[in-house]
Parts: C-alpha cells; sequence; structure tokens
C-alpha cells in the first residue's frame, strides 16, 4: 500500500501530465450552450523554417516534428497552413454533405469539402495508448533551470530551480503553473451533433504560397444554416517570421531580430535545451516576469493577448529584437527557440446580437517559425562548430525521433 507521499506525488505529476496534455491536444470537447449554435472556425496559421536565407518549404520536416509537439500547427515543412471546423445542433443525416465555398484569390478551387470523420469501431477508445506504468508511482527525479527575459545576460534572482529531489508535492505542482489564459475549444465530434473538417480523406491539398483568404466566403450543406460572411484583408493568412539577424552562440549572448508583422498583436518567443550529463532541463522565455510559456505557443484569444502585453508575458507589437543570456544553454546537447505572432481573431455572428444567433464564425490566427540557438558561423558550416582538422568523423547514432511520451518519460524516469 503505497505511502501518503506516494500520494501526493502522484497527484501532483497527473497534474502536471494534464497541463502538458492541455498543451499538445486542444481538441476538447465543446462546452454546452444556452442555445445550440452551428459553431465555424478557421484556424489559419503562418510557418516558416527559422534557418536565415533557407528557402520556404526546405527543412521542414524539423519544423513539423518539433512544431506539432508543442502545438504550433506541425503541419509539415514551410509555408500557410488551414484548417476548417464546423459543428451543427443537428443530428447526421444519412449522407451528410458540406461545403465551403471560397474566394478567387485563395487559388484552391472553387470549393472546399467539409467531411464528417469515419465512425469509430466499438471498443476502440478503450485502447487508446494506456500507459505502462507501475502500480507504485516512485518520486520523480527532475532538476530544471528556468531563465526569463530578453537580456544578454542573466538577470539577478535566476534562475528558478525546479529540483524534485529539494521540493515537496505542493512547491513542485505551483511550478509548473504558468499564466491563465482562456481554453480554446474548437467545433469537435458530439453525440446528437453533426461534426465535419477539413483537411480530410476526400480532398488534402496544400495552401498555395499565394493563396488569400479576403473575400466573401460561404458554407452550405444539408445540415447547416447558409454562413455567409466576408474576410478583410486584415485577417488574411499573417506574413511569415522572417529572422533578419543572428549573432552568437550558446556560450555567448544569442540575439535575434526580426521583421515586424503589420497584424501581429503580440510576441512570445521559448528554448528548451537539456543537459544529457547532468540531466538538467533548461529553460528560458521571453518573458519579462517568469513565465514558461507552457500554455502560450498556440492560438490565444484578443483579451488574453492584450493581457499578457500588459503584464509584460507578451512582447508587443512594436518589438523587432531579443536576446537569450550569455551561456545558459552551453552544456545543453542543442536547443531550439520557438517563436510565436499572435494575430487578433475574426468574430462574426448571424443574426447579430443581442438576438440568439443561428450560426457564429471565428477566424483565428498565427504565424511561428523556430531557431536553433547555436553558432551561425564557422567552417562547419550554419548550426555546426568547427571540428579540428585530424580528429575522427563524430560517430552517428540513429536518431529516432522526438515524441511527447519521451519527453516525459526522461522528466519523470519511468
Amino acid at each position: 500500500m503505497m505511502g501518503n507521499t506516494d500520494l501526493s506525488w502522484k497527484a501532483v505529476i497527473s497534474g502536471v501530465l494534464c497541463i502538458f496534455a492541455l498543451v499538445l491536444w486542444s481538441g476538447v470537447a465543446d462546452s454546452a450552450e444556452k442555445t445550440p449554435v452551428t459553431r465555424y472556425w478557421m484556424s489559419v496559421s503562418t510557418e516558416k523554417s527559422g534557418f536565415p536565407g533557407m528557402p520556404s518549404g526546405a527543412g521542414g520536416g524539423m519544423s513539423g516534428m518539433i512544431g506539432g509537439m508543442l502545438g504550433m500547427g506541425g503541419g509539415g515543412g514551410s509555408g500557410k497552413k488551414l484548417e476548417l471546423q464546423v459543428v451543427s445542433p443537428k443530428s447526421t443525416p444519412a449522407d451528410p454533405q458540406a461545403t465551403h465555398d471560397i474566394p478567387p484569390g485563395q487559388n484552391m478551387g472553387p470549393t472546399l469539402p467539409l467531411m464528417t470523420p469515419e465512425p469509430v469501431r466499438p471498443g476502440r477508445a478503450e485502447t487508446v495508448e494506456r500507459a505502462e506504468r507501475p502500480e507504485k508511482m516512485e518520486k520523480p527525479k527532475m532538476r530544471m533551470l528556468m531563465y526569463w527575459g530578453c537580456s544578454e545576460t542573466v538577470r539577478p534572482g535566476q534562475p528558478y530551480v525546479i529540483d524534485t529531489e529539494k521540493m515537496n508535492p505542493a512547491d513542485f505542482g505551483r511550478a509548473f503553473q504558468g499564466r491563465q489564459v482562456s481554453v480554446q475549444n474548437p467545433p469537435s465530434a458530439r453525440s446528437g451533433w453533426t461534426y465535419a473538417d477539413w483537411p480530410n480523406r476526400k480532398d488534402s491539398k496544400q495552401v498555395p504560397a499565394d493563396s488569400s483568404l479576403a473575400g466573401d466566403h460561404f458554407v452550405h450543406g444539408n445540415y447547416l444554416p447558409d454562413i455567409r460572411f466576408p474576410i478583410g484583408p486584415g485577417h488574411d493568412f499573417m506574413s511569415p517570421v522572417e529572422f533578419t539577424s543572428t549573432k552568437g552562440s550558446p556560450e555567448d549572448s544569442f540575439q535575434f531580430q526580426w521583421n515586424a508583422i503589420p497584424t501581429a498583436t503580440g510576441y512570445f518567443a521559448t528554448a528548451m535545451g537539456s543537459d544529457e550529463k547532468t540531466g538538467t532541463m533548461i529553460i528560458w522565455s521571453s518573458s519579462d516576469v517568469r513565465e514558461a510559456g507552457y500554455s502560450l505557443m498556440n492560438f490565444l484569444s484578443d483579451e488574453d493577448v492584450r493581457r499578457l502585453v500588459r503584464d509584460k508575458v507578451v512582447m508587443a507589437p512594436s518589438t523587432t529584437q531579443c536576446a537569450v543570456p550569455k551561456g545558459i544553454f552551453k552544456d545543453a546537447q542543442g536547443a531550439m527557440i520557438q517563436f510565436i505572432a499572435y494575430g487578433d481573431e475574426l468574430n462574426i455572428s448571424y443574426p447579430p446580437r443581442p438576438k440568439d444567433p443561428i450560426w457564429a464564425v471565428k477566424v483565428r490566427r498565427k504565424s511561428t517559425s523556430m531557431l536553433p540557438l547555436m553558432a551561425m558561423e564557422g567552417r562547419g558550416g550554419p548550426g555546426r562548430a568547427p571540428r579540428d582538422e585530424g580528429a575522427p568523423p563524430p560517430e552517428k547514432k540513429e536518431d529516432e525521433g522526438i515524441t511527447p511520451g519521451k519527453l516525459l518519460k526522461g522528466i519523470f524516469k519511468w
């Protein structure tokens, strides 16, 4: 039988896993509405590899893999990304049909078909990834150093140390609490309603580089009311994040600059690395106050972004440069800066309030990139340090890839 301490640690770790789950997965069920409303969401992203000078589309494998794990899209490669989701209070007809007629400037044909997912086989839900964990969970062993602020040197009072060997369960749980933000609940499948999305098994074409959402949109089908709405240039795809200058290395202060994005409402950056010799994880964020940013690397509501800018957690839209403090990643085996520019939302409902709406549309936007935090110059080429001519080549090891499960197992030693 487990003691009280084991029970406490098990409860706290379960809470931490919930935090990671919320970051990695946003497909939570819709909350109950007072009046059933057809809801239509357009999730609009611009993704770009962070290697200065690299053309769009290059190096997309790494960006897609890490970006998907951290909630930054992960559609694979650089470019414009679009996801359409609709849920209707009407029950699913025998032959559900729905489509989104798009403006000519989108350059993706006249319409995008919305399809209901294939039904899940009975009993399948019971087999969804049950982690093989022991009945008695040992106290996790983890040490993390947390830094924050755009600064060339480490600011006083840093780092904040998270060490399970020196913390009780309550302190450990509080250490992972970040800024509260509104939970984004996109349309999802629910009992008695009809859900559909795009891309899907019928159509999954890529969004062209010259695609524009500006113009008139019409969503219709045999289980939907007619949904007509315009999108103006101010709510089109955001410009890509262009890093115009990088300077420094993990041993020194790493400084980076970017072009201002005209429709951005704020920026946020974070980086994470691990010292494999000691097992210590290092986290840095651009926030002026302590904030790791677990829940900030994704779509945020306009209200949340404005509040976080006021609180100096998110950088103001006029900001175009930042610096990672000197030496904090010098012992890390590779580190990557994740960067996000938030765009304001477009929210339309019909009929207009205060009348009860029949349908509601949300267009949410973001632009993301990644930047390797390493020396950008040297004979070894971008991202590699020079090697002695007489030294033997480094041993090649097969890369199995990074997955959320491996990340959590590494932290909690499962």
